[in-house]
Formats: C-alpha cells, sequence, structure tokens
C-alpha cells in the first residue's frame, strides 16, 4: 500500500521521465511512511578486466596529442594535426635567437624559409610582374587569390600579369593586322597569279604568312654604306695576311754552296756517284769499338743523318741551323755541299731510291725536294702545318709520290709531278710522328702523339689496323729489319717494343729492349744490315747496341755531349756506324 501511495503522490513530469526516476531515485518524495526503494544490481556474464593500463594508454595519447611538437625532433609518433604543425614555438624566448626562430631552425639570414614547388614559367611571370607593376601572386596563400605588394597598381590594372596582355592593346594589335593584310591585298594585284600559287616565290610567302619572317622581307642591299665598305676591305686584308701566313710556309731564297774541289772528275764523273769498288765487305756485322771520323759543320744541334742509298759513301745532315749538309764519307772526309733553303730548323730528311733527289721538311712548314748533285729545289709543298716526317714511296714505279706526317694529325699524299694532293689519311688524334712501308710497299705504319699504331693500305685512307694500349707510350721512331718481318719501336717509357708486320701486326712480348732513357727525346732506333743487332742514341749521349736473339745489351758508346738524336749503320761496312746529337756533331764509328 505504501508503494500505491507513492506513485500516487508522483506528479506528470516525473511521470514523463521514468529513466530519471529511475537513475536517480533519491529525486522523488519521500515520506516518512515510504519504504526506501529496492535497486536490483545489474549482473554480467563477462569476465571482470581490469582496465587500468587502457586508462592510463589513452590517457597518455590524449597528452601527447595535446602538446606541442618538439621542432628539434626527428620523428614523430602519431599523426599530428594542423595545428599542432603549424603552432607556434612554446617556451621562453632564446637569448641568441632572433625573432623567436632558434638557430637549427634558421635556413636562412632573415629566418626560416619554406620550400615552395613552383613551375618555373610561374615563377618567372610572377617575378617579372613584380618588377613591372609591383605585386604579385603570393605562392604560400593557402586559399583564395592572395598578392603581395602595390595594391592600388592591382586594382588599377585588374591583376594581370606581365604575359596578359590587355584587352585595348589586343585590339591594337588585331587592326594592325587587319590593316597589313588589307595593304598585302592591294600589293597582290599587280602579281602575276601563278607567282602567289607557287611556294618558293616571295609573293606566296607574302600571301601566306606561314613564316614568322614572311612579309618582312626588306630588298637586297645593293651598295653598300662607307663605313661597310671600310670595314669589309680591313676585313679582306686580314684574312689575306693570316691565310698568307698560314696556308703556306714561309718563302726564303733557295741557296746552295759546294765545297768540294770539282763537281766532276776527270772522267766526267759526277762527286755524287758511288765508287765502282764499293762492295760489301762482309755479311756479318761487327759493333764498332772506336770513334773513326767527327764531321763539324753544323752551328746548333743535327736533328737526323742518313747515308747515300745502297753506297753509304755520303751522309747527309739535317741540322737545327736551317741547313741541310751532305759529307764525304769515304774519301776526304769533309763536306761537300750546303742546302739553305728553310728559315727554320730541319726535321727530316728523306733520300729518294738513287740517292740523286732528297726530301727535307722543316719547321717553317715547308718540305723541299732538292737535286742532291746540283743543290736546286725541284719542288717545294706546304699544307701551312709543320711537317714532322717525310717519306717517298719505296717502289721504283711510284718515286714520284710524297708523304708528309704533318703536325695537324694527318698524312698528307702529293704527287710530286702535278703537285697535287692526291690523299689525305685523316684518323690519328695526335701528330704523326712516322710513316713506315710494310708488306711489299703496299702497307704503312703510322705512329702519332696519340700513343697508337695505325696500319693503312696505301691510297686507300682507312685504318686497317689500330693498335692502342693503356700501357702504350708515344713511339716517335720506328725501324723495319732487314727480314720484313719485324719493326722495332722506340717507346717513350725507355724500351724498345718488337711488332710482327704479318696480317695481325702483334707484339712481340718475348723481344724488349730496354737499359737506355730515352723519355722526351726522338730517339733513332736502328738494325744492323744482317738484324743480328738493334742500335738506339738516348738521352745522355750514348749509343746502345743489343744483340736480336738475346735481347741482352751488348755494348754502349759514349758518343755525344748532350742527345744522341740519330744513328746509322753503314749500308755496306759491316762494322761502321754514324751517330748525331744536339751538341752539333755527326760521328763516325
Amino acid at each position: 500500500m505504501d508503494l500505491l501511495q507513492a506513485y500516487k503522490d508522483q506528479n506528470d513530469d516525473e511521470l514523463d521521465e521514468p529513466e530519471d526516476s529511475n537513475r536517480n531515485p533519491s529525486s522523488t518524495p519521500s515520506s516518512p511512511d515510504a519504504s526506501p526503494p529496492r535497486l536490483l544490481t545489474s549482473k554480467s556474464a563477462a569476465p571482470m578486466v581490469d582496465d587500468t593500463m587502457l586508462a592510463l594508454t589513452v590517457a597518455k595519447d590524449q597528452k601527447a596529442l595535446s602538446r606541442p611538437i618538439d621542432p628539434t625532433q626527428h620523428a614523430v609518433a602519431f599523426n599530428p594535426t594542423y595545428d599542432q604543425l603549424w603552432a607556434p614555438i612554446y617556451g621562453p624566448s632564446h637569448p641568441y635567437a632572433k625573432d623567436g626562430i632558434a638557430q637549427g631552425m634558421r635556413n636562412h639570414k632573415l629566418g626560416f624559409v619554406e620550400d615552395a614547388s613552383i613551375e618555373p614559367f610561374v615563377f618567372d611571370e610572377q617575378y617579372n610582374t613584380f618588377h613591372k607593376y609591383g605585386y604579385a601572386a603570393d605562392p604560400s596563400a593557402s586559399a583564395g587569390y592572395n598578392y603581395v605588394g602595390d595594391f592600388d597598381t592591382l586594382q588599377k590594372n585588374d591583376a594581370i600579369s606581365v604575359y596578359n596582355i590587355p584587352q585595348h592593346e589586343q585590339k591594337r594589335r588585331k587592326m594592325e593586322k587587319k590593316k597589313e593584310s588589307a595593304e598585302d591585298e592591294d600589293a597582290n594585284d599587280d602579281v602575276d597569279k601563278s607567282e602567289v600559287e607557287n611556294p618558293s616565290t616571295d609573293a606566296w610567302l607574302m600571301k601566306n604568312r606561314r613564316s614568322p619572317w614572311a612579309g618582312k622581307k626588306e630588298g637586297i642591299q645593293t651598295e653598300l654604306t662607307e663605313e661597310q665598305k671600310k670595314y669589309a676591305e680591313e676585313y679582306a686584308k686580314k684574312k689575306g695576311e693570316e691565310r698568307g701566313g698560314g696556308e703556306k710556309g714561309e718563302v726564303v731564297a733557295d741557296k746552295t754552296a759546294f765545297h768540294g774541289k770539282e763537281v766532276r772528275d776527270y772522267q766526267g764523273r759526277s762527286w755524287i756517284a758511288p765508287p765502282k769498288d764499293a762492295k760489301a765487305t762482309d755479311d756479318h756485322c761487327y759493333i764498332p769499338k772506336r770513334l773513326v771520323h767527327t764531321w763539324s759543320g753544323h752551328t746548333k744541334g743535327v736533328s737526323a743523318i742518313r747515308f747515300f742509298p745502297k753506297y753509304g759513301h755520303l751522309i747527309l745532315s739535317a741540322g737545327m741551323d736551317t741547313k741541310v749538309k751532305i759529307w764525304d764519307v769515304f774519301n776526304t772526309g769533309k763536306c761537300m755541299r750546303t742546302y739553305m733553303g728553310h728559315s727554320k730548323a730541319v726535321r727530316d730528311i728523306c733520300f729518294c731510291n738513287d740517292g740523286t733527289k732528297f726530301l727535307s721538311a722543316g719547321y717553317d712548314k715547308n718540305i723541299k725536294y732538292w737535286d742532291t748533285e746540283t743543290g736546286q729545289v725541284i719542288s717545294t709543298f706546304s699544307t701551312g702545318k709543320v711537317p714532322y716526317v717525310v717519306k717517298l714511296n719505296p717502289d721504283e714505279d711510284k718515286q714520284n709520290i710524297l708523304l708528309a706526317g704533318m703536325s695537324d694529325k694527318k698524312i698528307v699524299q702529293w704527287d710530286m709531278n702535278t703537285g697535287q694532293i692526291t690523299q689525305e689519311y685523316d684518323q690519328h688524334l695526335g701528330a704523326v710522328n712516322t710513316i713506315t712501308f710494310v708488306d711489299n710497299n703496299r702497307r704503312f705504319v703510322t705512329s702519332s702523339d696519340d700513343k697508337s699504331l695505325r696500319v693503312w693500305e696505301f691510297g686507300i685512307p682507312v685504318v686497317i689496323k689500330y693498335i692502342s694500349e693503356p700501357h702504350m707510350h708515344s713511339m716517335p721512331s720506328i725501324s723495319l729489319h732487314p727480314n720484313s718481318n719485324w719493326l722495332a719501336a722506340q717507346s717513350m717509357d725507355n724500351q724498345i717494343l718488337i711488332y710482327s708486320t704479318r696480317e695481325k701486326f702483334q707484339l712481340n712480348k718475348k723481344k724488349r729492349f730496354a737499359g737506355h732513357v730515352v723519355a722526351g727525346y726522338a730517339c733513332q732506333v736502328n738494325f744492323s744490315p744482317d738484324g743480328r743487332f738493334v742500335m738506339s742514341g738516348d738521352g745522355e749521349g750514348k749509343c746502345w747496341f743489343w744483340d736480336w736473339k738475346t735481347c741482352k745489351v751488348f755494348r754502349t758508346l759514349k758518343c755525344h755531349e748532350g742527345v744522341c738524336i740519330g744513328a746509322e749503320w753503314h749500308p755496306l761496312e759491316q762494322s761502321k756506324v754514324a751517330t748525331c746529337g744536339w751538341d752539333g756533331l755527326i760521328k763516325y764509328w
């Protein structure tokens, strides 16, 4: 009954909210007679779980989300919000940090600069706009059209950039275009229709305007102004001087002087005629031991010596004093003739097969073809470059063909009968040093400052064999073995290397001649006529002899003061050798 009485006393509001009354039983009006409410305890079948750790973890996460990010840390263990990332740096201001930015955050003298990705065209557009009008779009603006700079000009120009053409400018350009097209139509009335339809004519270009230059062609200027004429004359004169100095070698009057007793003997024989009794004394070669004769006449160093072909009764020398001299070997041992035709040092000399003529190459860029007997210059050749080596084709029927290795990496071939360049072998990457004919004169081998050997078919400017190894050095002198199967190459790393002249041109690794010091000098290497000995000068003035079979040093002779640059074995007297050096002497051993 007491419970019923309690329900009866509740007002309507309390009845409308039964949940509230159940949740808060103390809100019901209690009477002294009313008994206390009896609430049943809720029961759950789930086991009891200790949620203390869970509560702690949630609290820690909440704390981490709410705390500011340390700007010095490199990794963030949670996903921070935008506000957290861009929140100001908390804490007291650093005494040494300007503008509240710590020194570690500063990447510019004015503070911290963000990286912004922007297209080059967009950047150029805004940069030029700012410099012209004084305003530009702000690339770091997150939303809306934000600008920086002069806002008055911005409103006046309607926020255009330098690349946006204003409306009035567009109209003006259209009007100009119409005007031009009207003028063209008037001009085209007088032009033939066939010309207008032909794309190769100016009329077609004028009409179609496909090219940006069409319609803007001015008439060809017929007369030059005074200033232009003056400039053209000066330019032509300058070019002429350059061509005169560069294209051809220096011109010097050719002279010769005969020093012998008589040009012809009592029988009418020329002074260059070989003695009739000259024969090879012995097939077996011996190494010389003592000095026989010294020829002195050059005022500067001697760069090359050559014996008269087959007989060796005369010896030709090229001097750095611009002179070429020929000396008697058998009889008087004196200078027979001096050839003066170069203005600079003579680099190389080469006899023809019968010795009646010879070539000389000088640093004055000239190659001269001399008559040995009379001393007359038969012809002069020049490409405007320094010839380092000259060679005649050894074939009897090709004695008119001259090959010259030039300083401009080319081997030039002349026909001396016509004076024309008939071929150019242009593959080397450095100045050409040597030309050596092999394989019955059908091929020739060239060496160069590019540290390579190249083999060519005569007359065909295509390399048939290219030899270049990382360990190779420049080879400034090459000589052919008397049996024509081997080439001896003076290598700049103080050794003589032997290459086969067969198809593969392989390096013979078993034969290597060393001991001398030639680094930096183009010392000539040579063979004895029987092929048993290898001979070379060196940078210390010595002449070295090696045994061909054993590759051992056989003998050394102290020949010259300074460099012993050239060494030649006498073709007939098997135990005699001539050497030349930079001391200006030629010695006969």
